[in-house]
């Protein structure tokens, strides 16, 4: 994703606004840098963004002190002119396509289980056990298994940023 911050941090405002950075993800992928591989900018013929999708490296810190690398999905966010036109649906295709190929770590979000359940297989079935470093609605703490790596189990853990 070829992209200047101030374009991106305008895409996130008119998206989401200004306040969320107060938001349980930020805790979460504080301090990372997002992956390139995984983080899609969509333009259109003028080349304004429309909308973006990040990526970022975070882990499961078990109980047991063992770390589980995930790969955290979001913010996808598109400016509200254009929401409705498919365009997040087509970073989100494009997200699984390319994780279901060379991903090492399983993906994980907080986002409408209903949605991501239905069209991309985001689940919050194995996630009961899983706390955030602020609030967050179980129901919408997903994860979807990244065919070709090892299953995850149930783990019990919080997440955050990952560590080196």
């Amino acid at each position: 994703m070829s992209l200047e911050n101030h374009e991106i941090e305008a895409v996130l405002d008119a998206a989401f606004g200004p306040d969320r950075h107060r938001r349980t993800a930020y805790a979460i992928r504080k301090g990372m840098l997002w992956l390139p591989e995984y983080s899609y900018a969509a333009r259109d013929d003028a080349g304004n963004v429309l909308g973006v999708l990040q990526s970022w490296p975070v882990e499961l810190r078990s109980d047991d002190g063992t770390a589980t690398p995930l790969i955290m999905v979001g913010p996808v966010a598109v400016v509200p002119s254009d929401q409705k036109n498919g365009i997040g649906k087509a970073m989100m295709d494009r997200l699984v396509a390319d994780t279901d190929l060379s991903a090492k770590a399983h993906l994980m979000m907080i986002g409408d289980p209903e949605y991501y359940g239905r069209f991309w297989r985001f689940l919050a079935d194995d996630t009961s056990g899983w706390r955030a470093p602020g609030p967050v609605d179980p129901r919408r703490l997903l994860m979807r298994q990244v065919p070709g790596i090892e299953p995850l189990p149930r783990l019990s853990g919080m997440l955050a940023p990952r560590s080196a």
